[in-house]
């Protein structure tokens, strides 16, 4: 929204303003020729200073137009080209006399592509076509929200806001609109979410598992790696109250890294077992998924509980004996990739499914998942990458949610510590000490390959010149990245976890579930360019074990400010929702990793770190309301009741048509 009300002065603007109105004449217009190209410039002057203003296109219609000893308004963002102050394609209309009414003191900016802008369709083209269709509008459009919420929260009508969206009167007017507007839109989103939790929570059928039996009493009392924190305790009873309620649980669990989460899915799946269930597991690599079944194997052994692997590295032979005694019910927990969702991959009684890192997985995908099973497994989705409040409440309503927010005892917080390439010596040195104190180290890279088109440190010359400062056959490397074959990649990460190898140089390749205690240091090259949710899950590949570990973030000497920001918070904290917060407020949501194709954050108006009181109120309304009307049967709630019918519709509307 432009306030042409404001008239700014050539000799003190605000520069941080993307768009300013400044009053005054055209002195001096004049056509330049270069090669064949053609450019019109007029020197534009207020009584407080000049600039220039240029024109690309349509040099004809501006000279036709411009008149000698007419006060124009110039609109626009000045820019320095050079030493000259000027406006490239500047708006511009005569102004009116002191004594008149501006026509709209208030106008809309609209967003535009290039491709649009190609074909016509300017910022102004949009402006002139809302200001035809708000010509025409009928002076009342039927309401879209029920009149005790307008009444309730005091909302402008759906007429008036439309209208002041576009040409307010005020800016007061555009700030109540507006507010309208975003209110709506997060109305209704939550509606859609907790009235379809709702809705499942009274009419799907789950298993019941009303037994804690023998497997997971004797995991308990002979096998536990280490005491329960409080955190896992009140998980694992709000999973346990899921399983044997009658109803299909579907809960998210959120763990920092490191807290635990595992431990918490394993537990649970022995629930499912003592039940006469099968489970399984699956995860979006092979490297996590091997990580979870050697982890399962080593916690049950001694234990009559049978787990398997399906990737899709493994043997085409021994994939057909794995689904043949799957499907026998041979198999109690089976852990694998995107390979479990194969239609030839038939569970005798699939009772419970857990998802790691379950961003990365489309809905169609885990659907095919729990489609194994007549009736509908206990659903619980994992993710390391903490979301916040906010987020959680949006993309989430449908899901119950748990949070394990202590680490086990024993884990000592990860200092972490930014460098350049001026301290490129002292760190080496210190990477050998630690390697003589026993311990290894990662390096990682944001690319593998040296780009013409990009100054970033790559992996293969970073591993040379690794290999000058720590030649073997004192020291030994391990090499792994993403376009190496799976049994190379596995060798390699098996020869660092064994402590063959004493410095893994690696991709992000690394970023989930490997799991060494043993590694304590974490060398992150170019760390300005990844998000703060992917260092901190870098990070969080050391001080797995007992001892003090070390996460150095190597960057270029300058930086922008948004990466000054980024090193600062991950310096200052290791809190993972603390991070998650400070990565919203930096990237928004629509660039947090894996949210942005999920389709669930594509606001119009809404802004989820800006509007959090506002998600809140509307969460808290529709929570309300259906407490008291779940079924939306009330004749207040018809209106959000027809809303949910059409949108029912909406995904079939081609086949209906």
């Amino acid at each position: 929204m432009v306030d042409r009300s404001k008239v700014s002065h050539l000799n003190n603007f605000d520069p941080n303003e993307p768009y300013l109105v400044f009053r005054g004449r055209i002195t001096e217009m004049h056509s330049i020729t270069t090669g064949r190209s053609v450019r019109l410039e007029a020197t534009f002057c207020d009584g407080t200073g000049s600039m220039t203003l240029v024109w690309f296109q349509g040099i004809n219609w501006i000279k036709d137009y411009i008149k000698p000893n007419i006060i124009y308004n110039v609109m626009g963002k000045p820019t320095m080209f050079g030493s000259t102050l000027q406006i490239a394609h500047p708006d511009i209309e005569a102004a009116p006399a002191s004594d008149q009414a501006l026509p709209h003191a208030f106008l809309p900016v609209y967003h535009s592509t290039e491709k649009a802008k190609a074909k016509g369709i300017t910022t102004k083209a949009i402006a002139r076509m809302t200001e035809n269709l708000l010509a025409v509008m009928p002076p009342y459009l039927p309401e879209t929200l029920p009149q005790n919420i307008i009444a309730k929260y005091h909302l402008m009508g759906r007429t008036q806001a439309l209208r002041n969206m576009h040409y307010p009167e005020t800016i007061e007017l555009w700030q109540q609109a507006v507010y309208r507007e975003k209110f709506e839109e997060l109305f209704y989103h939550q509606l859609d979410f907790q009235y379809s939790r709702t809705s499942r929570l009274r009419s799907s059928i789950g298993r019941i598992f009303g037994v804690v039996g023998e497997k997971f009493n004797q995991f308990y009392n002979t096998k536990l790696p280490f005491p329960l924190t409080g955190a896992q305790k009140r998980v694992i009873k709000e999973i346990r109250a899921d399983m044997r309620s009658g109803r299909q649980m579907n809960r998210l669990l959120q763990g920092d890294v490191g807290s635990g989460k595992t431990l918490v899915a394993l537990m649970t799946i022995l629930i499912a077992l003592d039940n006469n269930c099968q489970a399984c597991l699956m995860a979006p690599t092979e490297i996590l998924a091997t990580q979870h079944f050697l982890n399962f194997q080593k916690m049950l052994d001694g234990l009559d509980i049978r787990v398997e692997l399906l990737v899709g590295s493994i043997k085409a032979s021994q994939k057909r004996k794995i689904k043949q005694q799957l499907a026998e019910g041979q198999i109690d927990i089976l852990i694998g990739t995107h390979a479990l969702i194969e239609k030839d991959v038939i569970f005798k009684q699939l009772g419970y499914v857990v998802i790691d890192e379950q961003h990365r997985f489309g809905v169609e995908q885990r659907a095919k998942l729990w489609a194994k099973a007549v009736v509908p497994p206990h659903i619980l989705v994992m993710t390391a990458t903490p979301i916040p409040r906010t987020l959680a409440m949006t993309l989430y309503a449908d899901l119950d949610c748990s949070i394990i927010d202590e680490l086990p005892p024993g884990r000592q917080p990860i200092q972490t510590t930014h460098g350049t390439d001026a301290h490129r010596l002292l760190l080496f040195n210190f990477m050998r000490q630690q390697i003589e104190l026993g311990r290894q180290v990662y390096v990682v890279y944001p690319l593998i390959n040296e780009s013409e088109k990009s100054d970033l440190k790559d992996l293969m010359d970073g591993y040379e010149s690794l290999s000058r400062s720590f030649p073997m056959p004192q020291y030994q490397l391990s090499i792994v990245h993403g376009q190496m074959p799976a049994e190379a990649k596995a060798y390699e990460m098996d020869r660092f976890k064994r402590g063959e190898t004493n410095i893994m140089v690696s991709t992000t390749v690394i970023e989930v579930g490997v799991d060494v205690p043993n590694a304590t240091v974490m060398v992150i090259e170019n760390a300005e360019r990844f998000g703060l949710s992917q260092l901190h899950q870098l990070r969080g590949r050391v001080g797995r074990g007992g001892g003090q570990s070390y996460c150095i973030l190597m960057t270029k000497d300058e930086l922008s400010r948004t990466s000054q920001q980024r090193i600062q918070t991950m310096c200052a904290t290791t809190d993972g929702f603390a991070i998650a917060e400070a990565d919203l407020k930096l990237r928004g949501p629509g660039d947090l990793q894996g949210l942005q194709q999920s389709g669930m954050l594509e606001m119009k108006l809404a802004d989820l770190v800006d509007d959090e009181p506002l998600v809140c109120a509307t969460r808290d309304e529709i929570h309300a309301i259906l407490e008291i009307d779940p079924e939306l049967q009330l004749p207040e709630n018809q209106m959000l009741l027809q809303h949910i019918s059409i949108n029912k519709l909406l995904p079939h509307w081609d086949k209906i048509s």
